[in-house]
């Protein structure tokens, strides 16, 4: 049994989301002596195998029989890769009804498995996706413009970390209580009892719909598909059309895993569309549909908040994440890591900032005071400095994944004074530096709507106090899921967290080293705490997965059942 197998790993994944400590199984550097001498070729010549053909959902087997996720015999694609190949991949397609036929003739089975058998089972898809870290990284790549570093952490090591928590808070949040008991209530004085045997069942909520992204498609899937799972629901994935690859390849490694055991593949499904001819609405509202997950734009969000009705709706959404500069012992520390923080792919994180907001009289500092006019010098030339060699800037920018954030820095740069133009890097594909512009802090038409890429504004703000209040305020109202603080004064650090705390944010204080607040680490950080409208929902807290599952009681005396595996936690 899988779950004996990957005992160890699952109750050390347990240990460390309780201790919110530093843990991983997956290591992070796409290093040969982690992963073996021939991994990082191996891993490129399955991408390029996989280049310009048909993607098998499904391992062709040895007698080379059809996959079991045929399609209805249409095949779709058309990801280009940021950095200007044409992948020329494509995917099977189902209709929407068949999609869900599938999962539905496939869900009782796995709904019937114990809890201790889909846990094991998604420890084991994890594993397998973690060998191939090097296929997944080119894949992210080519399909999000991640640098292929980054492509390597987010779609691989870390996106398998935060899966891998999900199964940990799904495996507690299930087995918390006992699944068989007798209950017995005395009867007063007369001696007698009465006696019941209850039962307590796991009830799937239904068929789980994840609504892939086209930046992060495996780190923000990843937990909603194995919660999911491990609460014994069936998934369809729904990848975003220019970021299917890695999802598939997740797909396929996972429907692998569940024929091995006995299980029909379709519980797990990939179904790809294209923007010409979307099928995300038509699966979200169908009323099989009990689950669905997504990450992206507030406008999609309000339509599936408007017309799911039949199913949880967990959501990421847009923020204006932002720093507030009051003042610091290490200036050029200070601008380093903000200047890092601005430029990692491009802005083009869920947790990138974009409001930097400085007091109009300027910040004390280590290197004596600096005026507003001199700190935003300051932050241009780190990311000059930064970006000065092409190669490094191609490493830490990547590509901007979707033409429409090109057109949107074009369009920004009416919003304020231009302290820093964005620019290509050259030889990259579709690349643009950060555009930094300058505003007051009566612009909120300007900074207080998302712009997704690389744009940020530096705010002058009357003071620190006011600077904090619109920071805060503006989380609050418009969502945010990061913040970050740069102080010398405890007290201004405590009114800092108490305003950002209750504005739902995660605050990062004095980040100067290798540090940065766009990171955001499983099993310790929670990403996003569904208290602003930045999302609806907390990767990954018990509230995450909670809701995926329902617990029923049958009472009375039954006949025994086998005991090996804990029948309470059996759906």
């Amino acid at each position: 049994m899988l779950y004996v197998r990957h005992r160890t790993l699952l109750d050390q994944a347990a240990q460390h989301v309780r201790a919110r400590d530093f843990w991983t199984p997956f290591p992070e550097a796409p290093s040969r002596q982690a992963y073996g001498d021939d991994a990082p070729g191996r891993g490129r010549e399955a991408f390029e195998r996989l280049s310009g053909r048909r993607f098998c959902v499904d391992e062709v087997p040895a007698d080379d029989s059809a996959p079991a996720q045929a399609g209805d015999g249409t095949w779709l694609g058309g990801e280009r890769s940021p950095f200007g190949r044409e992948l020329g991949i494509l995917y099977p397609a189902r209709t929407v009804d068949g999609l869900v036929s599938a999962a539905t003739r496939a869900s009782p089975s796995w709904a019937g498995a114990s809890v201790e058998t889909r846990a094991g089972i998604a420890a084991e898809i994890l594993l397998r996706l973690n060998a191939q870290s090097f296929l997944i990284a080119h894949a992210t790549e080519h399909t999000t413009g991640q640098a292929f570093p980054m492509a390597f952490q987010a779609g691989g090591p870390h996106a398998q970390d935060r899966g891998l928590e999900a199964v940990a808070v799904s495996l507690s949040a299930m087995t918390q209580m006992a699944g068989e008991v007798l209950w017995e209530k005395p009867q007063g004085r007369s001696g007698n009892v009465l006696r019941l045997r209850k039962t307590f069942r796991i009830v799937p909520r239904g068929i789980g719909l994840v609504i892939g992204c086209a930046t992060f498609p495996n780190w923000n899937g990843y937990p909603a598909i194995f919660a999911d799972l491990v609460t014994g629901n069936a998934v369809i994935v729904k990848p975003h059309p220019g970021a299917i690859l890695p999802l598939a390849i997740t797909v396929r490694t996972g429907r692998a895993v569940l024929r091995e055991n006995g299980f029909d593949p379709d519980v797990l499904q990939l179904a790809p569309d294209t923007v010409d001819a979307p099928i995300t609405k038509a699966l979200a509202t169908r009323p099989e549909i009990g689950l669905v997950d997504f990450t992206g734009s507030p406008a999609f969000a309000g339509w599936l908040r408007d017309n799911v009705r039949q199913a949880a709706l967990f959501t990421e959404e847009a923020g204006l994440n932002s720093i507030v500069i009051d003042s610091t012992d290490d200036f050029e520390g200070m601008c380093r890591n903000i200047a890092f923080s601005l430029s990692l792919y491009s802005g083009q994180m869920c947790t990138a900032p974009q409001n930097i907001f400085v007091p109009v009289g300027g910040v004390a500092t280590n290197l004596g005071h600096r005026s507003a006019e001199q700190v935003e010098a300051a932050l241009v030339e780190a990311v000059d400095a930064l970006l000065a060699d092409p190669e490094r800037a191609a490493q830490v920018a990547g590509a901007i994944a979707s033409e429409a954030t090109l057109e949107r820095v074009a369009s920004a740069r009416a919003l304020g004074r231009i302290l820093r133009d964005s620019r290509p890097i050259p030889g990259n594909g579709r690349t643009a530096t950060p555009l930094i512009l300058g505003v007051g802090l009566d612009s909120r038409d300007a900074f207080e709507t998302e712009r997704f890429g690389p744009i940020s504004f530096v705010i002058r703000a009357p003071d620190t106090a006011s600077a904090i209040a619109a920071a805060a305020s503006g989380a609050r109202r418009r969502g945010g899921i990061t913040a970050s603080l740069y102080t010398t004064d405890d007290g201004c650090a405590e009114v800092a967290t108490d305003a950002f705390v209750r504005a739902g944010v995660a605050l990062s204080i004095n980040l100067t080293g290798g540090l940065f607040v766009n990171q955001s680490a499983a099993f310790s950080d929670f990403h996003a705490s569904g208290a602003n409208p930045a999302g609806n929902a907390c990767l990954t807290d018990l509230a995450f997965v909670t809701s995926r599952f329902r617990i029923a009681c049958v009472r009375g005396t039954l006949p025994r059942t086998d005991t090996t595996a804990d029948p309470g936690r059996a759906a």
